[in-house]
């Protein structure tokens, strides 16, 4: 089993700091490109979302970044269900170089599916729910990433 690699893209320049790296913020985008192509695979591309009105909007997400990511570099997001329910999805995406294990940036997020009229919170259709499942089916023995649940604190002092 493994998760599933949902994008894929090489460093540009644009996205790169005075230090050769890749710059905070593009992390993140290249996560949400990720996020889009998972919309995708459950059948809520831009077509579906224009006729049911529904997406899936962010409500929470942490990023870690791990180690430092460099121009040019062939990179893949890999997306792991963590959960879901009727209305949410808790995902998990973990940047690598394109072919390698060793994760780069990991990122949660919690996401709501959303009847966009309102916008309200709707629970998922009936063929996004089953493609859902599919894929948790396709995962249920991955281990859970070391990333999740993380909180930002500083350690308590004496």
């Amino acid at each position: 089993m493994s998760a599933l690699t949902t994008y894929q893209t090489r460093i540009i320049p644009d996205w790169v700091d005075y230090n050769g790296h890749l710059r905070d913020a593009f992390y993140l985008l290249i996560f949400s490109y990720a996020t889009d192509a998972l919309m995708d695979r459950l059948g809520m591309d831009s077509s579906n979302r224009e006729a049911s009105g529904h997406s899936l909007f962010t409500l929470e997400l942490h990023l870690n970044y791990l180690h430092e990511v460099k121009l040019d570099a062939e990179v893949e997001v890999r997306t792991q269900i963590i959960a879901h329910d009727s209305k949410r999805l808790h995902l998990y995406h973990s940047l690598h170089l394109a072919g390698d294990d060793k994760e780069l940036a990991g990122n949660e997020q919690m996401l709501l599916h959303v009847d966009l009229a309102g916008p309200r919170s709707a629970p998922f259709p009936p063929d996004t729910l089953g493609r859902l499942q599919a894929i948790v089916a396709e995962q249920v023995d991955l281990p859970a990433p070391a990333y999740i649940g993380r909180v930002i604190a500083l350690p308590p002092t004496r």
